[in-house]
C-alpha cells in the first residue's frame, strides 16, 4: 500500500482500463483498530502490509457499486462490515451496521449521505474535519481537478449538484480522496468549491 498525505493513511489501487483511471481502497490506521474503506482485491504485498499495520477492524462500503472485495477481507480479518443505510434493502450482502447522515464510523470519521448519485444512499466520509473520502459521485479524471459522475449515471442531477455544494461548504477541507481517480492532497477545499461553482 502507498502512504498518502498523512502517516496514518494508506491506499492501494487497481487501474480501470475502461475509464483510464485508478480505483482506490483506503486504510486509516488507528490504535483502536484500523478502518478500511471500499476495499479492492489486494496483492500479496498489500495484504501483508495491511496485516503488518494491524489488519482491519471496520470495513466501510460507500455504495453498493463499491462492494468490491469486502466479503473476502471480512473473512480474512473478522472486521465489522458497515454499509449505507438507504441501500440496506437492496444491498448485496448483510452488514453489521448501517450508516446514515450524521453517524460516526468511529470517533473522527463522520458520515454524510449524498443524493442523486447512481445508487440511492451513497456515503461520503469526513476524516478529522480535513480529509473528504468520496465514493462515486465526486471523482477526478484529471490530476488536480475534481469532476462529477457523468449525467448518464446520475439518478437525479439537481440532487447530486446540491450534495456537492453541501460538501464544498465544509470549512476545513485540505484533501479530497475519491474512490475513483486522482487524489487531491492540497487545496482540496478550494478545488471542491471550484467544482461546485461550475455545476
Amino acid at each position: 500500500m502507498k502512504q498518502l498525505h498523512r502517516p496514518d493513511l494508506f491506499n492501494w489501487s487497481v487501474f480501470n482500463e475502461d475509464r483510464n483511471i485508478d480505483f482506490h481502497g483506503i486504510c486509516w490506521v488507528r490504535p483502536e483498530g484500523n478502518v478500511v474503506i471500499d476495499p479492492l482485491p489486494m496483492s500479496d504485498h498489500d495484504r501483508q502490509h495491511l496485516q503488518s499495520l494491524g489488519g482491519a477492524k471496520h470495513i466501510v462500503i460507500t455504495n453498493s457499486d463499491h462492494t468490491r472485495d469486502a466479503e473476502r477481507l471480512v473473512s480474512e480479518t473478522g472486521a465489522e462490515l458497515l454499509g449505507p443505510q438507504a441501500e440496506q434493502a437492496d444491498f448485496p450482502f448483510a452488514c453489521q451496521r448501517w450508516l446514515g447522515e450524521g453517524d460516526e464510523v468511529v470517533p473522527g470519521l463522520e458520515v454524510f449521505a449524498v443524493s442523486g448519485s447512481k445508487t440511492s444512499g451513497e456515503l461520503a466520509l469526513l476524516l478529522e474535519k480535513t480529509t473528504l473520502i468520496t465514493g462515486d459521485l465526486i471523482r477526478a479524471h484529471e490530476g488536480g481537478r475534481l469532476c462529477l459522475l457523468p449525467d448518464s449515471k446520475l439518478c437525479d442531477r439537481p440532487q447530486a449538484v446540491a450534495s456537492v455544494q453541501r460538501l464544498a461548504a465544509l470549512p476545513d477541507l485540505e484533501a479530497v480522496l475519491p474512490g475513483d481517480g486522482w487524489p487531491i492532497f492540497c487545496d482540496g477545499g478550494r478545488i471542491l468549491r471550484e467544482l461546485a461553482q461550475s455545476l
